[in-house]
Order: C-alpha cells, then structure tokens, then sequence
C-alpha cells in the first residue's frame, strides 16, 4: 500500500536528534500529520547530566546535508581541522597541542554540544514545517496497545500519553517512531507482543573494557580564569585535559572539556571513573568543594567552581557507559494501518568510545529515508528495506565498539599501553604496506565513505594477517631451537 503526502498520524516517541532527524525526512516526504512526544520541557532545555559534546562527522553530516542545516552546523560547531588542545598539569605547566589531522581528504568534522544541534534541528522544523510537524514537551509515552476497531477489523496501535504530569492523551497513529533511547518503551513493548522463545527485540549484549565506567559533568562558567588574578581566560573553542595533583587511583581525577562555539556557553567538563572512585562517595557540597580545590591546586577552582554547582555535582548521580547492544529486528507491521519502526539508541547502544552514538543514530536516519525512497514511501516494502540494509552495520558497529578504543579512560594503564603497541603496529604496517594491512579500527571509523561493515573486515583482515605472522615467527623459532 503506497503511503504518500496523507494526513494519517505518525507519532514519534523521543525528540533528540534521531526523533527531530526523522521528523523532517518525513516531512520532506510529504507526510503531514507528525507528532514529536518529548519528555523535556523545550528544545534547548539546558541539563547538566547530559550536556554532551557531539562530533559530527560525514557520516552524520549525511543527513545534515539532506535537511540543508549544513550552513548553520559550520556556524555553530568548531571543526575538527582547526583542534588545538591545551593540557594543564597539576604543578601548572601549559601546553598547547593542534591535534593532527588523520586524513587531510576526509570531510571535516564539527564539534558542537547537544543543546545546541537539537536546537538547529527544532529551528528548521519551527521556519519550515511547523504547518506539519508538532513537538509536543514535557510529554511522556506511558502506554502502548494494539487493538481491533471498526468494519476492516483491521490491527491499530494505540498510544498513552502523559502530557504535562497531569492530563492523558490518545493516539492512534499508522506509523509509531521509536527514538525513545536505550531503555525504548516502544522497543519493550514489541518485545512484550513478541510470542517467540527468543524474541528478535531482546537486546543483545557485548562486554567492553569501558562499560560499567561511571561519569559525571560539572558545569564550569564560560571564560572561567586560569589563574588567581582572572588575567588570563580560558578559550571556548579550546579543548583542555586538566590533571589531578591527586595520583592514587582512588582520588585521581581528571577534567575533560571540549571545544564550543558560543564564547558565552557554560563548559562542561567530564569526569570519567571507576564505579569504586571516591568522587561517588563524596555527597556534601563542601566535601566536593574542598575536593576539587585540593585536585586541581593549578587552578582557581574557589573562583571557577561555586558551592551551589559543588552541592549540584555531588548530588548527581551521573551516568554510565552502557554494555555495546543491539537488537535484530528494527520494525513491526501489524497490519496496512500500523506500522512500527526503531530507530538510534532504541536498536543500539554503546560507549561514546568512538564518537558513534549521534553520528550511528544520523545514519540510521539517513537508512531509513534511503528505503522510504527505493519504495516510494510504500511502509510495507521501505521498513523491511530499512532493517536489511541496517542490521549488518549495526552489528559490525557493536563490534568494532569491543575493539576501538576501549582503554582510552586509564581505568588499566598496563592494557592501555599493549593496546596501544597493538594500535602503533597496525599503524605503522598500514603505512608501510598500505595494500595487505590497514589502518586501526579508531582512524577508518572517520572515514564516512566506509561503511562499518567495511571497516569491520579491514580490520579483522589484519588481525589474521598479524595472527599469521606471529604463528610464522613462533613455529620457526621452535624449528630452529629444535635443529
């Protein structure tokens, strides 16, 4: 059944960049009737716990390209061409690194935090599709049901939701969006209708050396000083590695803050541990307060860090980097009325090791419109399009997430530096003999033009290739010990 410029509801559960992202492909398709259902209460609702930093690349900037906001993304971010970053010891050394470019052809990236890209995203519905995209905040899905209604006796979705913590609202759309995160309602839903054994929604899970790690973001002032008479400022579009004075594994800590744009934006600056680290047993302001002071001595942190944003950071409860996870099945149809489709975080989910998460999310996007184009909108033929052009990468993904970078948080310096022998080699090799071995996994991931199952086999061709060679050194070492 062809879908095509109709007034029937889509309803899209989740307004992050993947929930706004879809809203405007299918507006553009010529879909009329779509509702956002957002949790938060605006679209540049600032929150301290999930001010991140997004890297978006070309394989983000895709879709970014396809809704024309690329001019404004160059606007807004700061390009990953042009990176410097300043370290900061603890005994107040300074200094200042351009971090270097891996390939000088690859498209540039921007840097640009989430409050700021979700905003560019509602900008554009809000100047062009306002007449057919409605963002509804401070809204919550609570209920999802399918039920048999009317002569066709034909199944329909019926949502709940929670509009405002008070009143409840129903909808009745012939397409529902999951862009609802990691822990998608829409998702656990179909796995609940899902009468299979082994249900195909059930996410699926890898280990990683980053998972389980804990974070936490304190809010830093912009142009905070970086000595005790203010005469010198930090830079905005400044990366900075401030290092603790503190050097036992309990209490040693380091700030991470990356570059922004707007000179009159608040910093955030990222704390990354064990789950076993003091810094989450410390829950008084003035605890926090005197420890940040006594970590960072080469700093004014009495002047850069008040006591309310103390109280605020030692009553989070952070974050968590997540297990790599994936589900294999990223669509419903219950019927030529109601279709069901899963998108970003609510199909796969990972540590921000690589910088994938928005930038997956983006292409999942990007996927999708691609199918919606092959079948001329026809639901029935582009979400099944969708999932078969989407699941091998989405594996591959989870795959390179167990082998990217995981050790890049010092959480275990000695696997950090065999990794890092391990990424020196296949680097090296790569240059040597571009044609049997390729660079690691952490640099093609920035290539856009590969896709990550590409990418996935390049990497494990070397692997086997390095296996083959070691095995070749150790046999012939035995021979000779042998002669």
């Amino acid at each position: 059944m062809k879908i095509a410029e109709n007034a029937r509801q889509v309803l899209i559960i989740g307004g992050g960049p993947a929930g706004l992202a879809t809203a405007l492909i299918l507006a553009k398709r010529g879909f009329l009737n779509i509702t956002v259902l957002e949790k938060r209460p605006s679209a540049n609702y600032y929150e301290p716990d999930k001010s991140f930093n997004y890297l978006i690349d070309g394989r983000g900037q895709k879709l970014i390209d396809y809704i024309e906001i690329t001019d404004k993304l160059v606007q807004n971010g700061v390009s990953s061409t042009d990176f410097y970053l300043t370290k900061i010891e603890s005994n107040g050394n300074r200094k200042t690194l351009k971090l270097p470019i891996v390939d000088p052809n690859r498209k540039a990236a921007f840097w640009i935090t989430r409050q700021t890209f979700v905003g560019l995203l509602y900008e554009e519905i809000q100047n062009n599709w306002q007449n057919c995209i409605n963002i509804v905040f401070n809204s919550k899905c609570i209920q999802i049901e399918k039920n048999t209604d009317g002569e066709d006796k034909l199944e329909k979705i019926q949502v709940t939701a929670e509009i405002d913590n008070s009143q409840n609202q129903q909808f009745q759309p012939f397409l529902l969006v999951g862009c609802d995160g990691i822990n998608s309602i829409v998702r656990n839903t179909l796995k609940k209708w899902d009468d299979s054994p082994s249900s195909k929604f059930e996410m699926k899970y890898f280990p990683s050396p980053s998972s389980g790690l804990k974070y936490k973001i304190l809010t830093l002032p912009p142009k905070f000083p970086l000595d005790e008479n203010g005469e010198e400022l930090s830079n905005s579009e400044m990366a900075y590695a401030i290092r603790s004075k503190l050097k036992d594994k309990s209490n040693k800590i380091s700030l991470g803050l990356l570059p922004v744009k707007n000179t009159d934006e608040v910093r955030s600056a990222n704390i990354i541990t064990k789950p076993n680290h003091n810094i989450w047993k410390l829950k008084d302001g003035k605890e926090m307060h005197y420890f940040l002071n006594k970590s960072f001595p080469q700093l004014p942190m009495q002047k850069i860090v008040s006591l309310q944003e103390a109280e605020r950071f030692a009553a989070s409860g952070g974050g968590e980097f997540p297990i790599p996870q994936y589900c294999n099945r990223f669509y419903s149809k219950l019927s030529d009325e109601a279709f069901i489709v899963l998108l970003g975080d609510a199909i796969h989910s990972f540590p921000p090791d690589l910088g994938q998460g928005v930038n997956s999310a983006l292409e999942d996007v990007c996927t999708l419109n691609e199918a919606l184009e092959k079948s001329k909108n026809n639901l029935s033929e582009a979400l099944p399009l969708y999932e078969s052009a989407r699941l091998p990468d989405t594996k591959a993904l989870i795959r390179l997430m167990q082998v990217g970078y995981p050790w890049q948080y010092n959480q275990a310096p000695l696997r950090k530096k065999l990794w890092s022998v391990n990424f020196l080699l296949r680097l090296a090799l790569s240059k040597l003999l571009p044609f049997a071995f390729s660079p690691p996994a952490f640099f093609l991931v920035q290539n856009h033009q590969l896709s990550y199952s590409e990418i996935l086999a390049k990497a494990e061709r070397t692997t086997r290739i390095l296996h083959i060679i070691i095995i070749g050194i150790v046999l012939g070492l035995l021979s000779s010990s042998l002669v």
